[in-house]
């Protein structure tokens, strides 16, 4: 059954959220390593999906010890992301019946990303949805990546509504962890990149979804 939650916003994130698009990354990520010559240690995917482009090219320098610089890389990596994202990235499954759900019963929408402007308002326009965000924020609009709450305390700020109004859907485990530190409710979401994280994710979040189909409505009396 579905739970209620009190809530008056939700924000959402992209990658591994509402967007099916981890295995573009690794694609993108492997194909950006074979291309030096290079292997895919086993934790990479992982530990840069909840990096900005420039954090993940750093950790990718330091790793490796490659004499790039970190723009020509991230110049590189959106190039091929620009492409995936504004054609062949779609919604997770039920996400956009939920979202439709929760616009119905007057409930604000945000997105809270990882992701540059670039990439996801031609992927939310492809996908027929980005009309339905209230607010879209991205980490490049704040000092600080998810592993802070500066995101979600931004993304609140915008919609106007305070933290505790606002429940989180977040697929990885320090972004879950800075939206609690931010006073908001949230709903840890399984993706397989994020799966060893589980049990860490259930006990700090305040519910975990496998999908969206049991995602909880808001509870209205009062």
């Amino acid at each position: 059954g579905r739970q209620t939650m009190k809530f008056k916003a939700a924000i959402f994130d992209l990658d591994g959220t509402l967007l099916n698009s981890m295995d573009v990354w690794k694609q993108i990520d492997i194909s950006f390593l074979q291309k030096r010559g290079l292997p895919v240690p086993a934790d990479y995917v992982t530990e840069i999906c909840s990096r900005s482009f420039a954090e993940a090219a750093q950790y990718t320098l330091d790793l490796f010890k490659l004499s790039e610089k970190v723009e020509d890389m991230v110049k590189e990596w959106e190039e091929m992301a620009v492409y995936e994202y504004a054609h062949n990235v779609e919604l997770m499954p039920h996400t956009l019946e939920y979202i439709l759900k929760l616009k119905d019963m007057g409930v604000k929408l945000a997105v809270a990303t990882g992701l540059p402007e670039k990439l996801y308002l031609p992927c939310l326009e492809n996908n027929g949805v980005l009309e339905l965000f209230d607010v879209c924020c991205s980490t490049d609009e704040v000092k600080r990546g998810k592993e802070y709450p500066d995101i979600f305390a931004f993304a609140a700020q915008k919609l106007d509504v305070c933290p505790e109004q606002c429940l989180v859907f977040d697929d990885v485990l320090p972004a879950v962890r800075s939206a609690k530190q931010s006073g908001m409710l949230v709903c840890g979401v399984y993706d397989k990149y994020s799966a060893h994280h589980r049990t860490e994710m259930e006990q700090i979040a305040d519910g975990y979804l496998i999908d969206f189909k049991d995602a909880p409505l808001p509870d209205c009396e009062g």
